[in-house]
């Protein structure tokens, strides 16, 4: 149900700002949408597991306080985030 480590080098590669930067908000959304994708599709099969749901619901509200920070932050790199990851608000 993860993301393997390659997705995720690949994921951090496409959305550093800099090179080794692994905490900035841009790439911990990125991650968290691969991670929270990757759920739905594995509840598209398993439609009773509620354990995991509630992990998918945590990342969802983990993401949406990042993309705030970053809107507050930042308006033009909330859109051009947005617009990278096909997120609508």
């Amino acid at each position: 149900m993860s993301i393997t480590a390659e997705d995720k080098e690949q994921t951090i590669k496409d959305f550093a700002r800099a090179e080794g930067d692994t905490g900035s908000p841009e790439v911990q959304v990125a991650v968290l949408t691969k991670r929270i994708a990757n759920l739905t599709e594995h509840f598209k099969t398993h439609k009773k597991d509620n354990h995991s749901r509630r992990g998918l619901l945590k990342l969802v509200a983990t993401r949406r306080k990042l993309l705030d920070y970053l809107r507050a932050k930042d308006e033009g790199r909330y859109r051009d985030l947005i617009g990278k990851l096909g997120i609508r608000r």
